[in-house]
């Protein structure tokens, strides 16, 4: 970087950031909040189908499945916070039993051990790899191995624990390792949830690299690369607790234990999904408070008064950003959306399968830290005179949401019954035909489906807008991360409500469309 002095290769950079106190503590904090909110999601998921797939309790979650994945991360943290906050709801809740007149002085929010962060990052994940799950499970037949391994006498979660799980962890590897490298470097939850001195090490080099002090970005360059090798450290370090969890159970799963506590784990499942649900549903609602409250002391459950002074002030601005969110996510989800359907339809047209390097590539984007490239692209950008414009960010937001767009589509895209295609080819259709009039029209809801994840990933995402947009291309997430700092509650429970409304309103559509298309043919309505 000639026009900051650096015009040779140096470990200048490295020493500076080895010299820096607050090290050891951000790189402990990344690992552990990654590992630890990664293995609790997992968990999690695991103890939900164990102990409830097939049962109407599971098939309800499911159908909470997509609202609680398009609620983006920002959102979802911030209505944690207004949660577990010190005066927030679930304190008001206990405050006039116990007789508290002020909030208690506790630090929850932002703690040192990044708990809050955990538990945000948590209620996000766990949805996302149940999805997954789900997706895996019907190759497995799981429904046949239990009713075989419970007519040998054993309990409902043993049977799954030993017949299913061992088959399926493969299946959901990549999207395990997805959620752990993107736990280790995640910014936009860690800024709002988790601690500040010093913060995760994501969150630090962000601030380094939007330092005033342009040579600061040398130590923040030190600490991307850092960061990259601290990600794939805990991707090895989970392989390497996978492989050693692998031998231990080996005797555990022929020794022919029955199973334990089937009832308390059942519960436990059933009980820690419903409370993931709720705070992000509770949260929700806490925001829609605070964006109409008035004058709000504690410990009162509700406001004395309420008001649309918050939605007058900022809504005009708000709508600029709105449209501009929206545009950026329906562009991005096209383009990732066209590129998907042409993958999927090159398959069936010619018989190929992507292996395991296509999926790991395909992966890349989200295995690899943002921090760690996006500055490079920032860079690319800046040298192509690309920096900062809406096709720059539309572009670097395709990135992140094929990886998404790929996952939706595909299992009801192969799962399709080839007849079909079959019967259009005998009828003297060509393979243009038969996608437009066969494949198009059957797999509607499905695609528009995958179209609202992606829609949905796009709106929630933060740092590529922020790095690659420079600052001048502003959205509703960068929005509301700029005003978390403020802590105004009103104007973030505005934003962040209408940041969830953006990503709500591509799902509304991928329910109504559907409807009216088909609203003559019944078994349509379904896909």
């Amino acid at each position: 970087m000639p026009a900051l002095s650096g015009t040779d290769v140096s470990l200048e950079p490295f020493r500076d950031l080895l010299g820096w106190p607050g090290l050891p503590r951000a790189v402990a904090l990344s690992l552990f909040t990654g590992l630890a909110a990664t293995l609790v999601s997992l968990a999690l998921t695991v103890l939900i189908c164990a102990g409830w797939q097939g049962t109407h309790a599971f098939r309800a979650l499911e159908r909470a499945l997509s609202p609680l994945l398009s609620v983006p991360h920002a959102a979802a943290a911030f209505g944690l916070a207004f949660l577990i906050a010190p005066s927030g709801w679930i304190a008001r809740l206990i405050a006039q039993p116990l007789g508290w007149e002020r909030p208690p002085d506790l630090l929850i929010l932002q703690d040192p051990f990044g708990l809050s962060l955990i538990a945000g990052l948590v209620v996000k994940e766990m949805p996302f790899l149940l999805l997954m799950t789900l997706a895996a499970l019907p190759a497995l037949r799981p429904a046949q191995s239990l009713a075989t391994a419970q007519a040998l006498g054993y309990g409902r979660v043993a049977a799954w624990f030993k017949v299913i799980l061992p088959r399926l962890y493969p299946q959901i590897r990549l999207p395990v390792y997805a959620v752990l490298a993107f736990s280790v470097s995640v910014v936009d939850v860690a800024m709002i949830l988790g601690p500040g001195t010093p913060p995760p090490l994501a969150v630090q080099v962000l601030r380094w690299m939007n330092d005033p002090d342009l040579a600061m970005r040398f130590r923040a360059a030190a600490g991307a690369l850092l960061l990259l090798a601290l990600t794939l450290a805990a991707l090895l370090l989970w392989r390497g607790a996978e492989i050693t969890l692998a031998r231990l159970a080996a005797r555990w799963l022929v020794a022919g234990g029955r199973g334990h506590c089937e009832g308390l784990l059942r519960a436990l499942g059933l009980g820690f999904g419903a409370l993931s649900a709720a705070l992000v549903l509770l949260g929700l609602i806490g925001l829609a408070v605070w964006s109409f409250a008035g004058l709000w002391r504690f410990p009162e459950l509700l406001p004395q008064g309420w008001s649309l002074r918050s939605w007058m002030r900022h809504g005009p601005e708000l709508l600029a950003l709105f449209g501009r969110t929206l545009l950026i996510a329906a562009t991005s989800s096209g383009i990732a959306m066209v590129l998907t359907t042409a993958c999927l339809e090159a398959e069936q047209r010619h018989g190929l399968r992507p292996g395991t390097r296509a999926l790991w590539l395909l992966y890349l984007p989200l295995l690899v830290p943002q921090i760690a490239f996006l500055p490079g692209l920032q860079v690319a950008g800046l040298l192509t005179g690309l920096d900062g414009t809406l096709a720059a960010v539309i572009a670097v937001h395709v990135v992140f949401v094929l990886p998404y767009a790929f996952l939706s589509l595909s299992d009801p895209y192969r799962a399709l019954d080839p007849r079909y295609a079959a019967v259009a080819h005998a009828l003297g259709r060509g393979p243009g035909a038969t996608f437009w009039r066969v494949r198009v029209p059957m797999l509607l809801r499905p695609w528009l489906t995958a179209a609202a994840v992606s829609a949905a990933v796009s709106v929630g995402q933060y740092l590529p807008t922020l790095l690659i947009g420079g600052g001048r291309v502003p959205t509703l997430t960068t929005e509301a991360l700029a005003l978390a700092s403020g802590g105004d509650r009103r104007v973030i429970g505005v934003t962040a409500l209408a940041q969830t409304a953006a990503a709500f309103l591509p799902f509304g559509l991928a329910l109504l469309i559907p409807a009216l298309a088909w609203r003559n043919r019944r078994g349509m309505r379904h896909g």
